[in-house]
């Protein structure tokens, strides 16, 4: 059996679609909190409950009362891949609180759990490129300095790290952290730029470009990033502590206007661009160095941006005519 949190998110999605695709019984955990429309994140439960082997509970990981007890029920849990979180860099600067609350205490609740659970092999979990900062030496490789976070947000995912590392070391409890870089595709999130640009050049509205343009981004298919999410829970982490640390991206990244560009393509429609300065808490460019990932977990990214962006703009249509108007019907378990 294997835990996502984040079940209902565009990642923890995909994962546990992915999971439950190669056999494996998969129990889902999320809050379905009001950050972006929860109506998305109940057509994503939807599609998951269709599914035997999949169960759900909604539940706030970052609250020890309501998580902890369940793990001697949940005792048959082999593997936790955690990707709960409060994301997003510039919500960081609005609500801070949420960030220290989901990102810190959840993944302390969550280590404890794990800590509780006697089958458990492996704890994977979410960190973020953002780690980085504006680290000028790129592309940016796991062994380089991030002691110097640009947001909010980046320092809880760096103290993530931090507090699994110590988990590791405490508790022997393999650990490894996932540093994902510019996730994009169907099922998106739509607060991220790719999903706001397609929503505004579909209205004909403008949409706004920060550092007027000159920003570099190693955008990653959702695809791939389930492959390597994959590849890493099949390979605990070696080594006392049992702790690792992978970059997870495309390794080609691209100038912000030139994806710009495809999506008018696939759209079929021009963007009217409006150029702004860089925002705080923003960094001008992310670039993954992603060897260490290549010869540990076989990772290797396969879609192009052209075949990315196609497959969500196709996506966004369908679902939007559609309607987005779905009932939750979360599945209690236990």
């Amino acid at each position: 059996m294997i835990l996502v949190t984040g079940a209902a998110g565009f990642i923890g999605f995909h994962v546990a679609n992915a999971l439950l695709a190669r056999g494996e019984q998969v129990v889902g955990i999320d809050n379905l909190n009001a950050y972006y429309d929860p109506t998305l994140k109940g057509a994503r439960l939807d599609q998951l409950m269709r599914h035997d082997a999949f169960a759900f509970r909604s539940l706030d990981i970052s609250q020890p009362d309501g998580l902890l007890p369940l793990a001697e029920m949940w005792q048959e849990i082999t593997g936790i891949v955690h990707l709960a979180a409060q994301a997003g860099v510039r919500y960081s600067l609005e609500n801070p609180f949420a960030y220290v609350q989901a990102n810190v205490m959840g993944q302390v609740t969550m280590l404890e759990f794990a800590r509780r659970l006697k089958s458990l092999r492996h704890f994977v979990y979410a960190s973020s490129s953002s780690v980085y900062g504006t680290n000028k030496k790129v592309p940016f490789a796991i062994e380089d300095d991030v002691s110097a976070p640009q947001s909010l947000y980046a320092a809880t995912k760096r103290s993530d790290e931090l507090i699994a590392a110590t988990y590791a070391h405490l508790y022997g409890i393999p650990c490894t952290g996932l540093r994902f870089f510019t996730v994009y595709g169907p099922w998106g999130r739509p607060d991220m730029a790719y999903y706001a640009f397609t929503r505004a050049i579909t209205r004909g509205e403008p949409i706004r470009i920060f550092n007027r343009g000159e920003m570099w981004r190693d955008f990653t298919y959702i695809d791939d990033i389930v492959q390597g999410v994959l590849q890493a829970l099949n390979r605990p982490a070696a080594g006392t502590p049992s702790h690792a640390l992978y970059n997870l991206g495309n390794n080609k990244p691209q100038k912000l206007t030139d994806f710009v560009a495809v999506l008018e393509k696939h759209i079929g429609r021009k963007a009217e661009m409006i150029l702004e300065p860089m925002q705080p808490g923003d960094v001008p460019s992310t670039v993954a160095d992603i060897d260490t990932s290549r010869r540990d977990l076989g990772f290797e990214p396969v879609t192009p941006i052209e075949i990315g962006l196609e497959q969500f703009v196709d996506w966004y249509r369908d679902y939007h005519a559609r309607g987005s108007r779905r009932k939750l019907r979360p599945l209690k378990i236990g």
